[in-house]
């Protein structure tokens, strides 16, 4: 019976007038409300977070085109669940006209074995596939299954959308609570709104949980009321979205280094905490900061590098919730730390270099001489130490046929020392020069 479903179940729109919420495709004149209107719906990808609509659009679509809907759960489905709804698809095409909707739920759980076996009835237009994930269509989704479709990037629901949703479950009589004498404070339906995090489904759970737990001690004609207090009771704690494989996990991998490499350190402790939350493996975080050490600061401040190094180190030994302090210090480190790619860009351009230009030979008083024959062929005879000038430093070739200049040090922190040794040594060289 529908009463006995969720209050979320029951309040699913049923209709496009009583969705809410992606309004930048579902609306007057944007692009999905063109399909519909024009009847040339194709085959869909919906991408998004849990609980902003997606299944719920599926089905209305499906309703409102008077497709005959069948929904699959990735997870649990077979390529033998797929042929049976491509056989039914063909047969309700051919005996009523009507087309099939097929609504696959986490789509990116399907193998490229068992995507593949839908491409060839999704382009003769036998079934509409509408596909739903919480990745990036465009890693977990096959490449020819993407270019049928047209992808919707759903967006979570903003507190407005939510509260919508909120006020038309108190007030729905068949559907929703409205049987219930229920009274609101603004303050509850803000908490709700804004404690959902964006999740329709859990802001209805929510007030669901807020009501009833409060009809057993009430005359069914009595006034139920729902405060702040009660709110906060009834929201469950904001569980964090993150998949340690999935899209979130590099999203979240990428902004959290950005926000170093960009000298943001309260960026950088926000996104640090958002994958700590989430239960990201702390060798992983502590990778990203050693990287971030290297390729961002670099020499203009070389103690960011150990330091890296020092929490990759105590992450080995220590676990939650001490090692968020090694962590938190060297990432915090990185972000305040002067920035530099120069040792980046030096070995890149070298790597491109020796992997496109003929390979160096290495000259010959470079060789290695620690053996009994070199000094016979002369190896390494004509090496000049360096330690024997009072310079610490002797002008001779150390890479044979090449001027190139591959470190390039930046006037910031350290390597501004570096770049004032560096060329003290040219100058060296030139009255070196002069003199000979």
């Amino acid at each position: 019976m529908e009463t006995a479903s969720p209050l979320a179940v029951r309040m699913r729109p049923r209709t496009l007038e009583e969705f809410v919420g992606q309004g930048h495709f579902l609306g007057p004149d944007k692009l999905l409300e063109r399909m519909l209107k024009a009847d040339r719906l194709t085959s869909l990808i919906f991408c998004g977070p849990p609980g902003v609509g997606k299944t719920t659009l599926a089905r209305v679509i499906a309703g409102h085109t008077k497709a005959v809907f069948y929904g699959l759960s990735a997870p649990s489905a077979s390529v033998k669940d797929i042929r049976e709804v491509i056989g039914k698809a063909k047969d309700c095409l051919a005996v009523q006209r009507r087309r099939t909707v097929l609504f696959i739920d986490e789509i990116h759980r399907f193998s490229r074995a068992q995507q593949d076996v839908l491409l060839d009835d999704v382009e003769a237009g036998i079934l509409i596939l509408i596909g739903a994930t919480t990745e990036n269509p465009y890693f977990s989704v096959n490449t020819a299954l993407i270019s049928r479709s047209t992808v919707f990037q759903f967006q979570s629901l903003g507190p407005d959308d939510l509260k919508v949703l909120l006020k038309r479950a108190i007030q729905d009589q068949m559907r929703g609570l409205g049987q219930y004498s229920i009274r609101t404070t603004d303050e509850a339906l803000d908490f709700l709104a804004s404690g959902a995090n964006g999740d329709a489904r859990r802001a209805l759970t929510a007030l669901e949980v807020a009501v009833l737990s409060q009809i057993d001690s009430k005359a069914s004609s009595g006034l139920v009321q729902v405060d702040l207090a009660v709110a906060q009771e009834s929201i469950q704690q904001k569980s964090v979205r993150y998949d340690g494989s999935g899209d979130s996990h590099y999203d979240l991998a990428s902004a959290f280094q950005k926000s170093m490499r960009g000298s943001d350190p309260d960026a950088t402790a926000y996104w640090l905490a958002r994958m700590l939350e989430g239960g990201e493996d702390l060798r992983f975080i502590a990778r990203r900061i050693a990287v971030c050490a290297a390729e961002d600061v670099g020499n203009a401040d070389p103690m960011a590098t150990v330091l890296a190094a020092s929490a990759v180190q105590i992450c080995e030994f220590v676990g939650l919730p001490e090692a968020q302090l090694p962590l938190s210090q060297a990432a915090i480190y990185v972000a305040c730390a002067p920035k530099s790619n120069a040792i980046s860009v030096a070995i890149g351009s070298a790597r491109s270099d020796v992997r496109n230009e003929p390979v160096k030979r290495v000259p010959k008083h470079l060789k290695d001489s620690h053996y009994v024959g070199a000094k016979k062929q002369g190896i390494g005879a004509e090496y000049l130490y360096p330690h024997k000038s009072e310079h610490g430093y002797v002008a001779q070739e150390y890479l044979p046929g090449s001027d190139k200049t591959y470190y390039v040090p930046v006037s910031r922190g350290y390597e501004k020392n570096i770049s004032h040794y560096l060329q003290k040594l040219k100058t060296l060289i030139q009255k070196t020069h002069s003199t000979e």
